[in-house]
């Protein structure tokens, strides 16, 4: 876990990793943005290769969240793969609308995955809840409310074959942007991802 002195010029930015990577997947990332350009959260979730269900992983980023910054300090928030529904689980489900500027999500399954569809609820809770149609996605999709004070914008590749369909990977509102990839891993480690990822995180 990263963290820094809180800024006043720019909010923290959290970014949480997906199911199988720990905080350094965002190690390229990282490369492309300006030293000490803001405070940063790193949090190392165990996600347990999808044994641990959505709305736990999320009730652990609150607690990193709240340790590192405090109840009331604005965030930015990034999440990548699972970890993008994980951060939206925190943001509708769990008061974290209050506090959260803007959401960005990377290569997220906001809609379902064909490839959670063959796991079975346990012991994989976490994979299940990215299946099409789980109650969690129904939640978050059937109330937007909590998300319309949020800038709220969208990166995915349209051949992902861990999100499936890629486009499948877009939150229900905001700007959505296919980058040109042609695999998951590849929207965190491709200058041609990596890139349009900067100029959107260095954006006021």
């Amino acid at each position: 876990m990263t963290t820094a002195a809180v800024s006043e010029s720019r909010p923290p930015l959290v970014m949480v990793h997906g199911m199988l990577d720990s905080s350094s997947v965002f190690r390229r990332l990282l490369t492309h943005l300006p030293e000490a350009q803001r405070p940063l959260l790193l949090p190392d979730l165990p996600l347990r290769c999808g044994i641990t269900p959505i709305a736990e992983s999320a009730a652990l980023l609150d607690q990193h969240i709240q340790a590192a910054f405090g109840p009331e300090q604005p965030i930015d928030l990034l999440g990548f793969s699972m970890g993008g529904v994980i951060a939206r689980t925190w943001v509708q489900l769990l008061g974290g609308h209050r506090r959260t500027r803007r959401l960005i999500s990377v290569g997220s399954p906001h809609h379902g995955t064909l490839t959670a569809m063959p796991w079975p609820r346990w012991p994989m809770a976490g994979i299940a809840d990215l299946k099409w149609g789980s109650p969690l996605l129904r939640e978050l999709n059937g109330n937007l409310d909590t998300l319309a004070s949020i800038a709220c914008s969208s990166f995915y590749s349209g051949l992902d074959l861990v999100v499936l369909p890629g486009w499948r990977a877009v939150l229900p509102v905001g700007v959505q942007r296919m980058l040109p990839v042609w695999t998951h891993p590849q929207l965190l480690r491709d200058r041609q991802a990596l890139e349009p990822l900067a100029e959107e995180l260095q954006r006021a």
